[in-house]
């Protein structure tokens, strides 16, 4: 598709008729029961691994530190599976009592330096906005559309230009979530509770820590558990990135976004190895997830296979998924992401035509 010279055109329609919402109810309905055995089970098999890993990598870092080193990536693997664990508790997915979920979404918040409450209102949110213009800016990575972007000054170009960088998103964005998540006490998603939430949160943590440090030692935390949780964070941004984040993504103005169509064709399908897709809870069909919040993690695959409604998501490999780290603005005169590069051949071929 070549894009139009006139960045500021008025945005084409959209193609992608919205879904009937009885269809898609229904269909979400039949997988939205959690099996309390398996969810507990995976409780017991995840949070049981992630404790062997770490006591093999301490027991083995003074004997031989590069076999802790290996160690660092199925401990960062099972950390992932640890917050997603947190992540279906916030939706209320895991387990069919409120109060289970809560005490184990936030143990499984402070393993992986989470917030619980916060993160759960925030990330709700995300779910209720994903794809909407008009509702930007929670729970979800910043994108601005060209318009936007070419009415900054010099130094807000220069800001979302490293914002959107993949060293400052995946190198930087971590340490955000580590650091600035203690201390969020504003916001849309951030009330009363929440900041309780997450001073509560901090003094766990700062327990755990403790608990860690005399079990193991200092040494074993800062290198291997923070080093871990480093990888988490940058692959579970990354994760969130091309989850919504692709050349044929779905942007619409409040007044014709569709919850259901913005959920299936504006969420990726991104296909991993089977080791991979266990490691993640399988939120690779993340089509299917913001279509079904509460259908747990382990029904999301045959929800999938069962229903042609889930067709229509855009599918991703790792290989393509990469590509899209280059895609970084929403262009509403096409309806596409495009990139930087191809956004100043656009403003080139605008001011030629301008002559």
């Amino acid at each position: 598709m070549t894009p139009r010279p006139d960045a500021t055109a008025a945005a084409a329609p959209d193609p992608t008729p919205p879904l009937r919402g009885a269809d898609w109810r229904a269909i979400v309905a039949r997988y939205a029961e959690p099996d309390v055995l398996r969810s507990i089970r995976q409780v017991i098999v995840t949070l049981g691994l992630l404790a062997a890993a770490l006591w093999l990598a301490d027991y083995m870092l003074p004997r031989a530190w590069w076999v802790s080193v290996l160690l660092i990536a199925p401990i960062s693997g099972l950390l992932v599976r640890t917050f997603i664990i947190m992540h279906d508790c916030a939706h209320g997915s895991f387990l069919p009592w409120a109060k289970a979920n809560d005490a184990i979404g936030f143990i499984t918040g402070v393993l992986t330096f989470t917030p619980f409450s916060q993160w759960r209102r925030e990330h709700a949110l995300h779910h209720a906005s994903s794809g909407d213009l008009d509702r930007r800016g929670v729970g979800d990575i910043t994108t601005l559309t060209v318009a936007e972007y070419q009415a900054l000054s010099r130094f807000g170009k220069l800001k979302y230009w490293l914002y959107r960088h993949p060293v400052v998103l995946f190198g930087v964005g971590p340490l955000h979530l580590m650091v600035l998540q203690r201390f969020r006490l504003n916001g849309l998603a951030t009330g009363p509770k929440q900041q309780w939430n997450i001073w509560f949160t901090n003094v766990a943590l700062l327990g755990t820590a403790a608990i860690f440090v005399l079990a193991a030692g200092w040494q074993s935390v800062l290198l291997i558990y923070l080093p871990a949780y480093y990888v988490t964070a940058a692959g579970g941004i990354w994760l969130f990135y091309v989850q919504h984040q692709f050349e044929d993504a779905y942007w619409q103005r409040h007044q014709e976004w569709d919850y259901a169509t913005a959920a299936v064709t504006g969420s990726s399908y991104l296909r991993m190895p089977a080791i991979l897709n266990w490691f993640t809870g399988h939120i690779g069909l993340h089509h299917v997830h913001h279509l079904g919040p509460k259908i747990p993690n382990y029904r999301l695959q045959k929800a999938h296979e069962e229903n042609p409604i889930f067709e229509a998501a855009p599918v991703l490999t790792l290989r393509t998924a990469w590509k899209s780290l280059r895609l970084t603005l929403w262009d509403e005169a096409n309806r596409r992401m495009i990139g930087f590069r191809e956004y100043r051949e656009m403003m080139r071929r605008g001011m030629a035509q301008a002559r």
